[in-house]
């Protein structure tokens, strides 16, 4: 039998999703857990990989189990977990569902700020030019994304990608609080690194390190952009997975 877990993870210790050896992964972390509680040999379909450092407030995978799912089997996964890993659903899905390729949109947010915070520090990127950043700036350097369905200026280069199709949909930066600035992007799928070089383009369009017209020339020549910058891990977070209403 096929069941969807659906979960949120910290990736502040995690070297990513996907099982690296030698390596703490949020993957091998749940698989573990899941062996130990269901005593057999569990292996785990995550809907996508996630960047070392990064964090998921909602993450879908699945698993195959010969055996009904009890009650109590959230609560015991939840007991064995490490603290920065929670469950929040385990439910039966059709033979065929797949975490991954079923999967029609993912959503990710990265979030900034310009004050030091103890409490925020570690999962929002504080930047230090945040007065000079302008919102409709952002916002135009996000809109130029809409008229694109490929990206190869905003994929880390050697990943090994040879496909650089994405149908993005979203893409909105919006101020939050004062202070503190959200990016919110939606596509169908992302390229390795693409939401933090999407991010730091726009922050380099505010700041006037780029010009929208070189990152259409960029776009339209499909070459790298004259200056690049990824942001920090540490502020983005997957959102929402969206799949098919009966799946």
């Amino acid at each position: 039998m096929r069941y969807a877990i659906i979960l949120a993870y910290n990736g502040r210790k995690y070297e990513g999703w996907q099982t690296q050896p030698g390596k703490p992964t949020v993957q091998s972390a749940l698989e573990e857990a899941l062996t130990i509680l269901c005593r057999t040999q569990i292996e785990v379909v995550g809907c996508g990989r996630t960047d070392s450092g990064v964090h998921a407030k909602v993450y879908t995978a699945h698993f195959d189990w010969n055996q009904q799912i009890p009650s109590d089997f959230v609560y015991h996964l939840n007991a064995i977990l490490p603290p920065d890993i929670a469950i929040a659903l385990v439910k039966l899905m059709s033979d065929d569902f797949h975490a991954r390729y079923h999967a029609l949109s993912r959503t990710y947010e990265y979030y900034i700020h310009g004050f030091k915070s103890p409490f925020i520090d570690q999962y929002s990127y504080r930047i230090k030019q945040f007065e000079k950043l302008d919102l409709v700036k952002l916002q135009s350097a996000a809109d130029i994304l809409r008229d694109y369905d490929s990206f190869f200026p905003f994929c880390i280069s050697n990943s090994g990608v040879k496909n650089y199709n994405v149908k993005l949909d979203l893409a909105q930066w919006e101020k939050i609080e004062e202070g503190r600035l959200k990016f919110t992007i939606r596509a169908n799928r992302f390229l390795r690194g693409m939401v933090r070089l999407v991010t730091g383009m726009c922050i380099n369009v505010s700041l006037d390190q780029l010009t929208l017209e070189q990152v259409r020339s960029a776009m339209d020549q499909q070459i790298f952009l004259p200056k690049s910058l990824s942001l920090p891990a540490h502020g983005l977070y997957l959102t929402q997975i969206e799949y098919k209403q009966n799946q």
